[in-house]
């Protein structure tokens, strides 16, 4: 009887040890499978940066939603890969539905009579993409199970980025960083996954010791970071084949410009000017194109307002406008206001009649629009969008050929009080609480920026005179011109090479700096672009419909016209626009009394002598945000683990001095001897003086003598020194040690005498 309860017991046992040993199993398997998707889900959302500023915001919306699905539900579901497909797919369309009646584009509304219709096309465009990502995802997954797939998918990876790195205008550094990191992630887990599966009991004993593969991955890891953190920039020794082309054919390396028309690839003549659609990526050279763009009859000269940004990424802009949220807008109905003001303000009536055929993203005003009184009927009210943060009237749903071929609006024209405007001090001015929006700077933005923009303006005590001092700076110590000198360039930040290296640029240059160095007096203020005011003189050109009168108080804009300035937030008295630019006049409407538009004025020689002083050139972070902290983790790691090689070696450093005098390796008895020494200079810095004449037994016995609580200690050291020094019997490795041990003590006992 008592033989079948233990036989049921360890037969119990045993099927709990298997089941338990199954469900550690799959438990491995689920956390290996969760890795592999998060490394895949990584490389597949650096594409998604990529296409980022091709791609319509809720397509990218979508694509996001397509490969999370697809990542969660491989990681985490357990159901067979049939269910796990439907379920994706299910969930993607879902996805797809939901983004876009978020986003307000038009969706079907499903039942009964309309599930077949027309409406159902609305998502077809959308679909596509989000299940072309979630197809290339789960192949990706299915099929790169091997070390040489792995290798060859991300291998393909990093050359497709290279690639779109050299022949387009997107700089792709960190998504290829990004990529190359995720590859070694999937490799070692890859690896681990494999090892798991062929040698099972390996594995669970190396599973026992977690740390240490934690551990030594992130050392080889952060050897790889810091080493090529640390790579020195050579130049190339070799010329790649697409710059011998290009510098054979007399085309420009620097003639990549997003000041035009926004297309992603670079064309192979110098880029031109014109209204940009990317900001995230400002500077490089471009020609002037003067072909017309629009006439703008007005009863104000003004700069023709498009977009502001506000969100400095080191290299542009990054924030893009369509991705806030707009009103609907109503014909003749006044526009909401982003802030009230106190300032009074004219009204300003323009109408706009295109003269090409671009489509727009916006449609461009003078400084605040309030009203749309009438647009071209070919365009149905419905597309147009307020954006009341920045003031922007966007059009939506860009088509081609779709763009009203004129507009009238309705402005109200700040008159500015620059007097009274001038005496307002800080906190008359902000409350101390600006809005902090408008003044974001990157963690990594250089630091002699701000201390120019303090210097040069130490000796204002009001904002409006400090904006000012900034203005009078940069028109007049750089230089403006459209085809700056790159090759002086050396930080990564925007604004720090132009200020301290290339000091010469045009509009975006200047306006960049502005904005940035006003904000680093924390003086809110963001970038607007659009159109400078044009030529009053438009005789020679012929609308796009070929009726439109064209009166004599029109303006002509055309691609040379492209322009981008400066907004600065003064409190009640709202967004005020100024000038940095050379050679260009910002016209405003002032309270003086003949209320004539102001052309900002030269400094003088002896302001320019006062400015011309510049800090000494300190060095900016050339690093970005994540890389830098990236770059500072894996040093971390480097040194733990380098602290934690000499803890390891800290027997061998101990004896390091004796090995060297003995000129070979150290035996035992060889170890107890210079550990004996060790504890002979230790006690006799506290007093225990050893004569030259006396041998060890004879010290210990004085000292014995002298105090006898150390005998007990002082005797054992002894017979050690004496057994490994004159006895020929072996001395064993752990003698060494005890003589370490007993040391110890002594120490603590010396203390204890001289204290009694």
């Amino acid at each position: 009887m008592l033989f079948r309860l233990l036989a049921r017991g360890a037969a119990c046992c045993v099927g709990r040890w298997s089941r338990l040993r199954l469900w550690l199993d799959k438990l491995s398997t689920t956390f290996f499978n969760t890795l592999t998707v998060l490394w895949i889900w990584i490389i597949g959302m650096q594409w998604v940066s990529f296409t980022e500023s091709i791609w319509l915001s809720e397509t990218t919306a979508i694509v996001i939603a397509a490969i999370t699905i697809t990542a969660v539900i491989e990681a985490l579901i357990p159901l067979k890969q049939v269910f796990r497909l439907v379920l994706q797919f299910l969930l993607i369309l879902y996805s797809v539905f939901k983004l876009l009646e978020a986003g307000g584009r038009p969706v079907p509304s499903f039942g009964p009579d309309t599930v077949l219709s027309d409406e159902l096309m609305y998502l077809f465009p959308y679909v596509w993409f989000a299940v072309a990502a979630w197809a290339i995802f789960v192949f990706i997954f299915l099929w790169a199970k091997t070390k040489r797939r792995i290798l060859f998918v991300v291998g393909l990876n990093v050359i497709g980025l290279a690639v779109l790195d050299s022949f387009t205008k997107v700089t792709l550094w960190d998504e290829t960083a990004w990529v190359a990191g995720a590859g070694m992630g999937w490799l070692v887990t890859n690896h681990f996954n494999r090892f798991r599966r062929r040698f099972p009991q390996g594995w669970v004993n190396l599973s026992r010791s977690p740390f240490k593969i934690i551990a030594n991955i992130l050392v080889i890891f952060s050897l790889i970071i810091v080493a090529g953190v640390n790579m020195p920039h050579i130049n190339p020794t070799l010329t790649d084949p697409y710059t011998a082309w290009r510098e054979w054919s007399g085309v420009p390396l620097s003639g990549i410009s997003t000041s035009g028309t926004g297309t992603l690839i670079e064309a192979p003549v110098e880029s031109s000017s014109g209204y940009g659609r990317g900001d995230n990526d400002l500077g490089s050279g471009f020609n002037f194109d003067y072909s017309p763009v629009m006439s703008v009859s007005a009863e104000e000269r003004s700069y023709w307002r498009g977009e502001t940004r506000a969100v400095y990424s080191g290299t542009g802009w990054a924030d893009r406008s369509g991705r806030r949220s707009g009103a609907d807008v109503g014909i003749g109905e006044s526009l909401p206001d982003e802030e009230t003001s106190s300032v009074p303000t004219k009204t300003v009536k323009q109408t706009v009649t295109m003269l090409n055929d671009t489509e727009y993203p916006v449609l461009f005003g003078a400084y605040k629009i309030r009203e749309v009184q009438m647009l071209d009927e070919v365009i149905d009210p419905e597309r147009l969008s307020w954006v009341s943060e920045g003031a922007e009237l966007h059009l939506q749903e860009e088509r081609n050929g779709d763009y009203p071929k004129s507009y009238t609006l309705v402005s109200e024209v700040p008159v500015i009080p620059l007097e009274e405007l001038r005496g307002k001090t800080y906190s008359e001015l902000y409350g101390g609480s600006p809005d902090d929006a408008y003044l974001q700077i990157p963690r990594n933005f250089p630091d002699r920026v701000t201390d120019l923009a303090k210097q040069i303006t130490e000796s204002a005590e009001t904002p409006y005179d400090k904006v000012i001092l900034l203005q009078q700076y940069l028109q007049s110590n750089y230089s403006y011109t459209n085809t700056p000198d790159l090759s002086r360039k050396q930080s990564e930040d925007f604004v720090d090479s132009f200020l301290f290296e290339v000091r010469e640029g045009y509009c975006d240059y200047f306006s960049t700096a502005m904005v940035m160095m006003t904000r680093s007096l924390d003086i809110p203020a963001r970038w607007v672009k659009g159109y400078a005011p044009g030529n009053s003189s438009v005789s020679e050109y012929i609308p796009m419909d070929g009726q439109s009168p064209v009166s004599s108080g029109t303006y002509t804009v055309t691609n040379a016209d492209a322009h981008s300035w400066v907004e600065v937030y003064f409190g009640d008295y709202g967004w005020i626009p100024i000038e940095a630019t050379p050679g260009f006049s910002m016209p405003l409407l002032t309270g003086e009394p003949e209320a004539e538009p102001v052309v900002q004025e030269e400094v003088q020689e002896e302001e320019q002598e006062e400015a011309e002083t510049t800090p000494a050139n300190t060095s900016g972070d050339q690093s970005s945000g994540w890389g830098k902290g990236i770059g500072i983790a894996a040093a971390v790691v480097i040194g733990l683990w380098i602290v934690y090689i000499l803890w390891r070696m800290r027997i061998n450093l101990r004896f390091a001095g004796a090995r060297l005098r003995a000129g070979k390796p150290l035996s035992a008895a060889d170890k107890v001897i210079a550990e004996t020494e060790r504890w002979l200079r230790s006690v006799q810095r506290k007093g225990l003086v050893r004569q030259d004449n006396e041998t060890l037994r004879e010290s210990v016995r004085r000292w014995s003598e002298a105090h006898p609580l150390l005998e007990p200690q002082l005797k054992p050291l002894l017979q050690q020194f004496e057994a490994a020094r004159y006895s020929p019997a072996e001395v064993s490795e752990e003698q060494w040690r005890l003589v370490q041990a007993d040391a110890e003590v002594l120490k603590k006992m010396i203390r204890k005498v001289r204290l009694a």
